[in-house]
């Protein structure tokens, strides 16, 4: 079975097959994690390919090679927080995931998520945690014969304390 893990690092310095990007409906390039994806796997090569695919909905994602900084880019669109009352629990869900899918579906042992909504798109620190976590266990224990590696990549020590908490909380078994 695979394993969850949180590091205190940056998207770009985690050494995984995948990493995904916390994207935008159009697939362009943002600020942020979205940015720093673009500039370490050259803007242009990464922007080109996302040109390609055009559009991806808010709760799933799509897969682009990942030039320079990895073996594949996962673009995942989670949801902007209006409450919580509009399908944004099911959305975030969804863009992890699919995410995990593709991984599977493209032969990858790892991958490297940020916290996806958590940052401008105003999702609830706690919220967040639960539903990527919950979201990654689910995935892990309907496909056991995957020897998946999730990372979750966090510079910030009070959103990895509490994304430590939530792990040991929901699926303390799969703690790498």
């Amino acid at each position: 079975m695979g394993t969850i893990e949180l590091r205190n690092a940056g998207i770009t310095n985690l050494g995984t097959e995948a990493v995904v990007n916390a994207a935008n409906e159009g697939l362009w390039m943002g600020g942020g994690v979205c940015g720093a994806i673009f500039r370490a796997a050259g803007q242009d090569k990464l922007t080109a390919a996302c040109n390609k695919i055009g559009y991806c909905r808010t709760g799933s994602a799509v897969i682009t090679p990942g030039f320079a900084l990895c073996d594949w880019v996962i673009h995942a669109v989670g949801p902007q927080w209006q409450g919580g009352n509009s399908g944004e629990p099911q959305q975030l869900y969804g863009a992890y995931r699919r995410s995990l899918e593709l991984a599977t579906e493209n032969g990858i042992r790892s991958i490297g998520f940020p916290l996806i909504s958590a940052g401008i798109f105003g999702y609830p620190l706690d919220k967040a945690w639960r539903k990527a976590i919950q979201a990654c266990d689910d995935f892990l224990r309907k496909n056991p014969d995957t020897d998946l590696q999730i990372v979750f990549a966090i510079p910030d020590p009070k959103v990895l304390a509490e994304g430590m908490r939530t792990l040991r909380e929901i699926a303390p078994d799969l703690e790498a």
